[in-house]
């Protein structure tokens, strides 16, 4: 029996106009989109088709890929589709929340939009930087961040592929890491357009308002087991605020959490929402995996026929 995971995108793979289409042809896509404006109190179909500059920014982001990936994870379901486990990158892990059962739709729009803002707030544009390292070694990649802290924070905020590791801090600190690390032999370094150094110690404020929202939620039992970011584990309901509080703060070990679905034996991978990163990363990941992405009509034709 093959086992099927799905994932959920991230922050950074929106774009204008994402799941117009499904929004125009299925009743239960219009619905979760309606609703969420109605709980974010402005029109995000309208920030999504025409308003960039708003969508780029992390508090409008957030919202809305959470609702257009549980939009389309909702039509999946229509359409037959069950997960017999569930993940996310980072943001992504609230619409897997909703997935899972765990968390209730309204709940994770408001949530994510508060999230946004705080991270925003902690982190205003400019004040940090993300790099990607390629084909490092992780110790090595470690131990330049160690040494690069002496001037600032900088620390792995992203375990995407064992050959793509991202970090993350202050600018300074972050670019005596680069320049240690090209030092050490590592050819690929790649800044990264985001707002913030997301997932570092910077996030500490973010993350203590957090937990005063997350304190007000009442969270479900698992109908689905997700697999959490922060620890590369199946995640229990006791623990899900406290996950939650810390893993603005801390590294998302995503290639470590394909590894947990792997040994429960999932073979089969389903990306979520806009873009095809996530997929990527499973491919370097793993060869062998079977993948698929629904982000449009395109591509769930191309699953449905698989």
């Amino acid at each position: 029996m093959t086992k099927t995971a799905f994932l959920f995108a991230g922050q950074g793979a929106q774009y204008l106009g994402m799941g117009r289409d499904f929004y125009d042809q299925y009743p239960i896509v219009k619905e979760t989109i309606d609703r969420a404006s109605q709980v974010l109190g402005y029109d995000l179909r309208y920030l999504i088709d025409t308003e960039e500059d708003k969508l780029n920014q992390t508090r409008y982001t957030q919202p809305a890929i959470l609702a257009t990936s549980v939009a389309i994870y909702r039509l999946l379901q229509e359409k037959g589709y069950q997960p017999d486990m569930v993940a996310g990158l980072s943001l992504g892990e609230y619409s897997a929340l909703v997935a899972s059962g765990a968390l209730d739709f309204e709940d994770a729009v408001a949530l994510v939009a508060k999230r946004g803002a705080y991270m925003e707030e902690a982190a205003p544009a400019d004040s940090g930087k993300m790099v990607a390292v390629l084909n490092t070694p992780v110790e090595v990649i470690e131990e330049a961040c160690q040494k690069a802290s002496e001037l600032g924070v900088v620390t792995p905020a992203n375990y995407n592929t064992p050959a793509q590791i991202v970090i993350a801090g202050e600018v300074v600190a972050v670019d005596r890491a680069v320049e240690l690390l090209q030092e050490a032999g590592a050819k690929r370094l790649i800044p990264l357009k985001v707002s913030g150094p997301f997932h570092t110690s910077l996030l500490e404020p973010a993350s203590q308002k957090l937990a005063e929202t997350l304190a007000q939620v009442s969270f479900s039992d698992f109908t689905c087991p997700l697999v959490g970011n922060t620890e590369a584990a199946v995640m229990q309901k006791e623990d899900i605020a406290q996950l939650l509080t810390r893993q603005v703060k801390e590294p998302v070990r995503f290639y470590e959490s394909i590894g947990v679905m792997q040994e429960a034996g999932i073979s089969n991978f389903i990306e979520i929402g806009p873009g095809k990163v996530l997929s990527g990363f499973v491919k370097k990941i793993d060869q062998t995996a079977h993948l698929a992405h629904v982000e449009d009509q395109a591509s769930l034709v191309a699953l449905l026929e698989k």
